[in-house]
């Protein structure tokens, strides 16, 4: 399939067969199950997923794109639009579905809350990301890579990451390195819907100031008794903090 890559999606195209066959067998794909994907491209993870026998949707933003897969998949079901605007549940059918995708880096973000946010979250998902955006997911308390990001996603998701890909895996080629991400949507997120909007304050608080330490980037927030009731240092920075210590600060120390 020959279709030049438009910089106002974000299009770069997986061509490396390589790479395609490690993350088909990342998925794992079983006959019959619902599978929707962000962006099928040139087909390069939808021809392995429908050769699978897996029940397909794809949402393709690209018109041209979308009436080529139209054309040469009459039975595959295609969704022509913005991907940050689609109801991802309403096409799960009312079973139990996955989503897969090699996303946008320009909308990856805004993208991922989309998705996890829907009231009928995909079992997992299978993420193509820039790297960068992958080890903040994946951080852990300590490093430079951890903040914001680490802790939305932690918190409503298990994230593993499962293997780097290069520029040269696609056309037209990035100027940053991508890796494969997957999620696993927990049942009941770690900060209780109760306290997730004190909880998404104070990290967005803590981490516009990182550098302070948590009595300063949070006074007006967290006085010392809430500290001390959250079992918390006042004098630690955000990014030594963990997911759960953040929890307790949510539940027990906001003034």
């Amino acid at each position: 399939m020959n279709h030049r890559a438009r910089k106002r999606f974000g299009q770069n195209f997986l061509v490396d067969g390589n790479v395609i066959d490690r993350i088909v067998a990342s998925i794992a794909p079983r006959p019959g199950e619902r599978i929707v994907e962000i962006g099928p491209g040139r087909e390069a993870i939808t021809g392995p997923l429908i050769d699978a026998g897996a029940d397909l949707a794809v949402v393709e933003i690209d018109r041209d794109l979308a009436a080529s897969l139209r054309q040469r998949r009459p039975k595959l079901e295609v969704v022509c639009e913005d991907a940050l605007s689609v109801d991802f549940s309403a096409l799960s059918s009312g079973r139990r579905w996955r989503l897969v995708g090699n996303l946008p880096y320009n909308i990856s973000t805004p993208l991922l809350f989309h998705v996890l946010g829907q009231h009928e979250p995909p079992a997992d998902m299978h993420f193509m990301l820039q790297k960068e955006v992958v080890d903040r997911m994946t951080a852990a308390p300590g490093g430079g890579d951890y903040g914001r990001l680490s802790l939305a996603c932690q918190n409503l998701a298990v994230v593993t990451p499962l293997f780097q890909v290069g520029p040269e895996a696609f056309d037209p080629r990035p100027k940053v390195d991508s890796a494969v991400v997957r999620l696993e949507p927990r049942a009941n997120p770690l900060v209780p819907a109760a306290h997730q909007a004190a909880f998404d304050r104070l990290v967005l608080k803590a981490f516009s100031m990182r550098r302070k330490t948590l009595r300063n980037s949070l006074k007006g927030l967290v006085d010392d008794d809430g500290f001390q009731a959250a079992g918390v240092d006042p004098g630690a920075r955000p990014e030594t903090i963990s997911l759960d210590a953040f929890a307790r600060l949510a539940a027990n120390g906001l003034l």
